[in-house]
Parts: structure tokens; C-alpha cells; sequence
């Protein structure tokens, strides 16, 4: 099957797209209409700006566009998103990408889709001179634990009571795992911690 990559302004866009509030034509190209319909619970009441945007996908589309990638099947279908940001200090070398959701419809699993999306984003922060990529997954999700590990990632650290839980049931714990980039010629970003930490200790 061959897939069509669409990116906001530094990919490949098929095509101009209005936005989710009022048919605004948003400053992201290609962007806003596919969020729109991987998200239909946001409606035309959304504010006319993604600056002023308080949802998290508006606040990144603000922020980080060339962050927000979509892969979109030749029939239109939406295959699978990721979206993450770039943080940190440089000086302290750890300006870093930083992988927020990363999501595949379950029809178009198994296909090398979550794997293509991490590598657009590892490539994206390359070239903004990150010294790593990170991301948070729950310790219980071992699927994607393994997954990651394939992708190269390690685990850094144990992240304590990182996910709220509901309905009653105990916070989860979340595995911090990173993956060095060409900028860390010696790998010390991803040298383990040797203890876990709470979520109020990540910077």
C-alpha cells in the first residue's frame, strides 16, 4: 500500500483546508481538515484562532506545526497522526523533541505506520538540533514498551503515579523513554536514572 505523508508547513501538502471554527482558513495547510475529522467532537464553536485555541491540538498547531504530522490513505482514509513539541535548555543539553500522542486506526495497524510517524518526528528534531526524542508510555502497556524498544528507545526513568486514573482505581505509573539523536555523540541523555521520580520532578 502506498501512503501520502501530509505535514503542516514543512511536509508535503496535498491540499489547503479550512478550519474547525466558522470556515476560517487557518495558517497551517492540509492540517486543520484532517484534525477535523479525526476529531469531530470539535465543532465550529471553536474559537476562530489557533492562538486562542485552549484545546491541546490547537495550542500545538499554534506552537509546534511542523510538529503535527498525518498520514492520509490514497482514498482519503485517515491512517494515523502524531503530534509532540520541542523543550528543554540547550545549554544543559536537553533541548529535545518530545512525542505527545501517536495514534494509528486500528485498520491500518501492522502495516509500519507508528514506525514511520516516530522516524518523521526524529527527523523534524534533528534538524532543530535536539539532543534527543522522549516520550511518556504507561509501564503496564507493554505492547507499546516493546514497540519503542524496536524504535530504539530505552527506558530513562520511572515516572511514579504519572497517569490519574478514574473510576476509583490507583494513578499508574509511566515509563520515560528516550532515544538519543546525532547531537549527543556520547549518549549521556539516555544513560538511566537509578531511582524513580514523581511527576512534579520533570522539568
Amino acid at each position: 500500500m502506498s501512503l501520502e505523508w501530509t505535514s503542516s508547513p514543512g511536509g508535503s501538502v496535498t491540499s489547503p483546508a479550512t478550519g474547525l471554527c466558522s470556515g476560517t482558513t487557518l495558517p497551517f495547510p492540509g492540517v486543520p481538515g484532517f484534525l477535523s475529522r479525526w476529531l469531530p467532537e470539535r465543532t465550529a464553536s471553536q474559537p476562530c484562532s489557533w492562538q486562542e485555541d485552549r484545546s491541546t491540538e490547537g495550542k500545538y498547531l499554534a506552537h509546534w506545526p511542523e510538529y503535527f504530522i498525518v498520514a492520509e490513505a490514497p482514498g482519503g482514509e485517515l491512517m494515523g497522526y502524531i503530534m509532540g513539541k520541542a523543550e528543554g535548555s540547550v545549554a544543559r543539553e536537553e533541548w529535545h523533541g518530545h512525542v505527545t500522542a501517536l495514534s494509528v486506526a486500528p485498520e491500518f495497524r501492522r502495516l509500519g505506520l507508528a514506525a514511520k510517524l516516530m522516524e518523521l518526528l526524529e527527523e523534524i528534531s534533528e534538524r532543530k538540533g535536539g539532543f534527543f526524542v522522549d516520550l511518556f508510555v504507561r509501564v503496564s502497556n507493554q505492547v507499546a514498551v516493546n514497540m519503542y524498544k524496536q524504535l530504539g528507545y530505552s527506558v530513562y526513568r520511572t515516572v511514579i503515579e504519572y497517569y490519574s486514573a478514574s473510576n476509583g482505581e490507583p494513578d499508574e505509573d509511566a515509563y520515560d523513554m528516550r532515544k538519543a539523536l546525532s547531537r549527543d555523540t556520547e549518549k549521556k541523555s539516555i544513560i538511566p536514572l537509578p531511582h524513580p521520580v514523581r511527576p512534579e520532578d520533570i522539568e
